[in-house]
This record gives C-alpha cells, structure tokens and sequence, in this order.
C-alpha cells in the first residue's frame, strides 16, 4: 500500500460508518468504472485501426476538408 493510501484511510477510519460507507462506494464505482473503459478500450482497438485506416484513406483521396472551429 502506498504512503498515500495508506494515511487517507487512516483519516477515513475517523469518519462515522455512514461517511466510511458513501466514500467506499464512491471509490468501488469509481474502480468499477475505470476496468469498463479499459475492457471497453481493449476490445475497440480493431475497431479504431480500421476507423484511423479509413480517416487516412480519405485524407489521401482528397476527400476532408480542414476543421474550421468558427463554424462549429
């Protein structure tokens, strides 16, 4: 365990049971969360190549035009 880790729950354990519980959940969902977006990102790297292959393609064909951010 971290240095940091480890004072931070120190300071958790003063909190009342209700307080240690929300921030456990916050940080269970949080956790939660990052390993779908990494399993989500993995599985999309096929998917992104061919996207970025297709993105070149019509680049080279002449087929984009230059992002003008005053007519977004």
């Amino acid at each position: 365990m971290t240095e940091l880790l480890d004072r931070t729950i120190t300071k958790l354990k003063t909190l009342s049971v209700e307080q240690q519980d929300a921030i456990a959940m916050i940080i269970l969902e949080e956790l939660e969360d990052e390993m779908q977006w990494n399993n989500s990102f993995e599985r999309s790297q096929d998917v992104l190549v061919k996207l970025a292959k297709e993105a070149l393609s019509e680049y080279h064909a002449g087929k984009t035009q230059e992002l003008d951010l005053e007519t977004l």
